[in-house]
């Protein structure tokens, strides 16, 4: 093959963000993608479930997509895949226990004809005119893989999420041999996680994590709660690990957390003897103080178990005084909110709540400044690419690899839609391309803009008030006054003084320029409200002719 052909490089999600990571490889007329993940809503994002990345550029070139190779199994990595292969149905490649995550979430979402196709770290495969080397990455979830991608235009690492972990639980350390042979080799391009490059120093052990489980296991008077992503298996472990040692059964809570354990121990990542294991139904009905329960929401989403908990809403149980609940993660950038809150509505219930800024019940999964610095020397790349991030977080992992020696004209920060070329041994900017959120809410994938989002933000805030004009077909005159009704925008109390007032002003635009002009109507309710309240809420007209 010519070095002289292009390696386009296209991001689709994780760069400029935290979440939705997916990315686009396209050589000699070939195309592979790695990963395929999700981003959770932000505050602002009402009724949003979640989002996935813009791949409007891959549907005309669906035929050049030759497969989907997935690093590791949470969400942000594999919860768009179903979206995916429903337009561009290609084979997958992972790891057992990855694709056993990424099949059970298609057989729960109805899409069962998958093309999955295992593979195990160290293994090399073909796909398409791309060679992928597979090796090894520690990170908070067990088979986790970096890939290194051979084409014409030379070599590329693609780390995704990793940490350097030592002592990891699964006994499984990165593979450093692999990462030195690769610089010997001679790499073209690292793209590497930016996600904690702004922490100084190394991050901590995941072994760190279960003393402090032991130490709650054992302290706690009642029930112990733990809330994590069910995609956290190593996690799993380490609280079955700290039930057992404390003489607790252990019960698993929501569909996730119990399909993915489940998953987990069939496949033989998640050791836990089945004696330890016991139905919620039965949990609920042991002595308190020997049970553990493990469930979703460290988020603190509404619609999640720790969510409805909160707010006494949940179906199987409620929060008992005594409780001890442990969130074991660390917030999402922007759910900061989110979950203060929902700690306060548990403390308020009378639970204890221990979370990671006051207990080392969660630690990081991804590599701080010193582990990124150690990998780049590891490798010895010519070019840089920092990937998994916000800017701010890309831009610091840039200046990271510049202080390890990597020339400045040889790094490159771009997000979402800025495709980048690897040509002739040299690294270069390409086409900008879509790169915009996709939102899915319900059933409905994409049919959501920024425009709604406005809008609903808009209703939020400062609610709606709606004029109801009924009006005689025949004759065209109101068959009787407007109607206003308010919702989310002021009390009752004032809604009977400022109502008469509103239909007096709806009254007399009617009769200067007639029922049908909604402008006018609308634009005097909004001129007498605003003048009123200092508010803007948004009026709507609404005229039935009988």
């Amino acid at each position: 093959m010519s070095k002289k052909e292009k390696l386009k490089i296209v991001p689709l999600g994780g760069l400029g963000e935290v979440g939705k990571n997916m990315t686009a490889y396209e050589y000699g007329g070939d195309i592979l993608i790695v990963d395929a993940g999700i981003m959770f809503p932000q505050n602002d994002m009402l009724g949003i479930d979640y989002i996935i990345p813009d791949f409007t550029y891959l549907l005309d070139k669906s035929a050049r997509v030759r497969g989907i190779v997935v690093t590791h199994g949470h969400e942000d990595h594999i919860g768009a895949i179903r979206h995916v292969l429903e337009e561009i149905p290609v084979p997958v490649y992972s790891t057992p226990l990855t694709l056993g995550l990424i099949e059970g979430k298609l057989v729960r979402n109805g899409y069962s004809k998958a093309d999955l196709r295992k593979l195990h770290a160290g293994e090399k495969i073909q796909i398409g005119k791309f060679q992928v080397e597979t090796f090894h990455v520690s990170h908070s979830i067990p088979d986790a893989i970096g890939l290194a991608i051979t084409t014409g235009a030379g070599l590329v690492i693609h780390m995704s999420d990793f940490k350097l972990d030592h002592t990891p639980v699964d006994g499984w350390p990165t593979d450093y041999a692999k990462l030195a042979e690769f610089s010997q080799r001679g790499v073209d391009l690292l793209l590497s996680d930016s996600t904690n490059s702004e922490r100084p120093g190394w991050t901590q052990s995941e072994r760190v994590i279960g003393p402090a489980f032991d130490q709650v296991m054992a302290s706690a008077p009642g029930r112990v709660i733990i809330a994590t992503f069910a995609s956290l298996i190593s996690r799993i472990q380490q609280v079955a690990d700290s039930a057992i040692k404390s003489g607790r059964k252990l019960a698993f809570a929501g569909t996730s957390m119990v399909e993915n354990a489940k998953i987990a121990r069939t496949l033989g990542y998640l050791i836990v003897p089945d004696e330890t294991l016991v139905p919620i139904e039965q949990a609920l009905h042991m002595p308190d103080n020997k049970v553990a329960i493990m469930c979703t929401g460290s988020q603190g989403e509404p619609s999640s178990i720790i969510g409805r908990l909160s707010t006494a809403s949940n179906r199987q149980f409620d929060v008992k005084r005594g409780d001890t609940i442990v969130l074991s993660s660390h917030p999402i950038p922007g759910n900061e909110e989110t979950i203060s809150r929902a700690i306060n509505r548990l403390l308020r219930l009378g639970a204890n709540v221990i979370y990671d800024a006051i207990a080392p019940v969660h630690v990081s999964g991804h590599a701080s400044q010193e582990e990124q610095k150690l990998l780049i020397n590891l490798v010895k790349p010519k070019h840089f690419l920092p990937i998994h991030g916000e800017l701010r977080q890309l831009k610091r992992h840039a200046w990271l690899a510049e202080q390890v020696g990597i020339e400045p004209q040889n790094i490159v920060v771009v997000e979402n839609g800025q495709t980048v070329q690897l040509a002739d041994g040299e690294l270069s900017l390409g086409e900008r391309i879509p790169g915009d959120y996709i939102f899915v809410h319900g059933e409905s994938i994409g049919d959501i803009d920024h425009d709604v989002m406005k809008e609903r933000e808009q209703l939020a805030r400062n609610g709606i008030v709606i004029v109801d004009l009924s009006v005689d077909k025949v004759s065209g005159a109101l068959i009787h006054e407007p109607e206003i009704i308010t919702r989310g925008f002021i009390s009752p109390e004032d809604a009977e003084r400022l109502i008469p007032e509103i239909r007096r002003r709806v009254m007399q635009v009617v009769e200067a320029e007639g029922v049908d002009s909604e402008k006018g109507i609308a634009a005097a309710t909004k001129r007498y409200l605003q003048d009123q309240t200092k508010r803007k809420p948004m009026v709507f007209i609404t005229l039935s002719r009988s």
